[in-house]
């Protein structure tokens, strides 16, 4: 990538790069995270370039996705037509809303007892006992599939979210005290009367979208091999993959994305995603996310086009997809600092690595008119195994999703994870966020990984500094 390219997507809202991507095959190999399409990137852009690699003419299609991926949708009837059909219900007004600079989103400030501060960029999913139709949760029959605290003029938010937190405390082994804080949810203001006694709730936070067309590139079958391993090792650690219906394949296939692992492809979650978080229809889903108790939401005047029906074309929802899928992981920092070495090390040890596997080869996704030649045949560093793990009763949601229980989770991917503080102003981890920073996700690690907290537990603060290094080298 060249800096005149640097400089041009700075004037799209991106940024120039912190320092080129090295060419002369000089680098360690797991410093370029995204192989030949990793960029030597920090600070607040570091998640918003696109991959090295791509050509003149994909670069073009990356800003245009860029501008519909960070620009608000309106309410129809508008003289924008191309961004018009917001809502009826919403939670943010753009992708970019949610994952803001391409990266993760917050909870709520921690305060003592209740609060009622809207969340941005954490949703609420809903369901009660049952499946759909593919298997999939069935909604809750007022709210339904995930709560929606905003809505266009004329139409009632469906209330407002409320938290409180209370403390888990623990210690090291050396006597090192620690304090966890656990959200726990509720409602208020519910404008179309009760939700049922059963329902089910599971807080997302909104993660960073670097390499996610990478992870779409890794071959189905190293997901399951990764699965077969497990099985076939001894010890508790016994991953699953998740297997759900993609609206965009017609078929069943391996979860990838989402915190349950609850979407294959890019395609689906995106298109799905502009449903349910923004109000916009599109071709394989068309159906305004109304449930036959709010009224005001059925009236509510869409954005459909005449021609098509829906709110968003296939071309702009193409190009949104190419957008994200060709976003650059960062490359590793810190490669000569001894304690990142060090904390690697304690990383192996404490078989952090047997769920975060650091290092696939791409092959091609699903959707070739939707991604890019270049991510295939890259040896990539992501340090997860894409797979379902039971993580104990302390992140347990009780809600299962497709294959996944109530108590699993997708190992999340770990590269960029140092960065997450340039990129957002913060360190919150995990599902909801209620982690701040790397050593207390660890901690709030249960079931299949307790082997390995007990190990962090046991290691001092030394090394405990220098497992956290070599995390936020990633």
């Amino acid at each position: 990538m060249t800096l005149l390219v640097g400089v041009a997507l700075a004037a799209a809202g991106g940024a120039v790069l912190h320092a080129a991507v090295p060419g002369d095959g000089n680098a360690p190999q797991d410093e370029l995270t995204g192989g030949a399409t990793t960029v030597h990137a920090d600070g607040r852009n570091a998640f918003s370039f696109p991959a090295a690699n791509l050509s003149d003419e994909e670069r073009t299609r990356f800003v245009i996705g860029n501008s519909f991926f960070r620009r608000n949708w309106v309410q129809s009837p508008a003289s924008t037509t191309a961004r018009d059909g917001l809502g009826p219900h919403f939670i943010a007004r753009s992708c970019g809303g949610c994952h803001v600079q391409d990266g993760r989103a917050a909870p709520p400030s921690f305060r003592k007892g209740l609060s009622d501060e809207q969340p941005v960029g954490l949703l609420l999913r809903l369901s009660v006992p049952g499946k759909e139709k593919f298997g999939f949760p069935k909604p809750e029959p007022v709210y339904g599939d995930q709560f929606a605290n905003h809505a266009v003029q004329g139409v009632k938010p469906e209330g407002q979210i409320v938290m409180r937190w209370e403390e888990v405390s623990g210690r090291f082994a050396d006597g090192t005290r620690y304090t966890l804080q656990k959200p726990i949810y509720g409602f208020r203001k519910l404008a179309y009367g009760p939700m049922s006694r059963d329902v089910m709730v599971s807080p997302r936070i909104a993660p960073q979208l670097i390499g996610v067309g990478l992870l779409e590139a890794i071959p189905e079958q190293e997901i399951l091999n990764n699965a077969a391993l497990q099985a076939a090792s001894p010890g508790p650690i016994k991953g699953i993959p998740n297997r759900v219906y993609d609206a965009f394949a017609e078929r069943e296939m391996i979860g990838r994305f989402g915190w349950k692992a609850n979407a294959a492809t890019l395609a689906h979650q995106t298109a799905s995603a502009f449903l349910g978080d923004i109000g916009i229809t599109s071709a394989r889903f068309s159906r305004e996310a109304c449930t036959d108790a709010q009224k005001d939401c059925l009236a509510a005047r869409n954005g459909n086009d005449p021609d098509t029906k829906v709110e968003i074309d296939d071309e702009t929802l193409g190009n949104v997809i190419f957008y994200q899928a060709t976003l650059a992981p960062p490359a590793r920092r810190f490669m000569n600092d001894s304690r990142v070495e060090q904390g690697r090390q304690l990383f192996m040890q404490a078989q952090c690595a047997t769920c975060h596997r650091p290092s696939y080869t791409t092959a091609q996704g699903p959707f070739p008119k939707l991604t890019s030649k270049a991510l295939q045949g890259q040896t990539i560093w992501p340090y997860t195994d894409l797979l379902l793990h039971d993580m104990g009763d302390g992140l347990a949601d009780g809600r299962p999703d497709h294959a996944a229980s109530g108590k699993q989770w997708r190992t999340p991917p770990l590269w960029g994870v140092g960065l997450i503080k340039d990129v957002n102003g913060h360190t919150r981890l995990l599902h909801d966020g209620r982690a701040d920073g790397i050593l207390e996700a660890i901690l709030w690690h249960g079931g299949e990984a307790e082997g390995s907290k007990q190990r962090v537990l046991q290691m001092n603060q030394a090394e405990r500094a220098a497992l956290v290094k070599f995390v936020e080298s990633l």
